[in-house]
This record gives C-alpha cells, sequence and structure tokens, in this order.
C-alpha cells in the first residue's frame, strides 16, 4: 500500500483531527502525492484553516498527525504558501 493510499484510508481520522483544529480541507503534495516517496520520506499536507485558527492550532495538528501516521509530516497552511511554489504545489495536491 502507498503512502497516499494508507492516508486515504485514515481520512475520516485526518479530518477529524483538522476539525479539533480549526481546519478545512486537508491535501497530499509533494513525493507522497506523486507516488515518488521512499521510506525515509515525509508526508506533505496543505490544510486550509479556519479564519479564526491559530499558530497552536497548526503545531498541535502536526503533532497529532504524526502521532496517528506515525511519520513525520510537514503541515503547510495554504495562505502562507509562498508565491513562487503556489502554483506547483496546487497543481499536484490531492484532495482527502
Amino acid at each position: 500500500m502507498s503512502q497516499l493510499e494508507r492516508i486515504q484510508h485514515l481520512k475520516k481520522d485526518i479530518y477529524q483531527i483538522a476539525q479539533r483544529y480549526n481546519a478545512g480541507k486537508v491535501y497530499v503534495f509533494g513525493s507522497c502525492a506523486r507516488k515518488e516517496e521512499t521510506k525515509d520520506s515525509d508526508i506533505d499536507l496543505l490544510v486550509e484553516f479556519l479564519p479564526h485558527a491559530t499558530l497552536f492550532d497548526q503545531v498541535h495538528i502536526k503533532d497529532e498527525l504524526e502521532a496517528l501516521l506515525n511519520c513525520k509530516v510537514d503541515v503547510v497552511s495554504r495562505r502562507a504558501l509562498n508565491p513562487c511554489i503556489r502554483k506547483n504545489i496546487l497543481a499536484e495536491a490531492v484532495a482527502l
């Protein structure tokens, strides 16, 4: 099973965590989305945080997702995407 398939299998749990920390939609991007991950790859998640979300929400969602997925997770806020790489990330992002 690929990392992406495993993440999709845990979609309900991921969205429960996201909801707890003021997040809406969640997308996978990077090597996992391209199905080019290795055993050492992290998981890159693009998250649409609600307007009232805090930095603490972003830290806590990362911690809980790492515990759930048992690997390093990078959480990137869609609002905070660097304009230089925004187009590429959005093009490869896979919605959960």
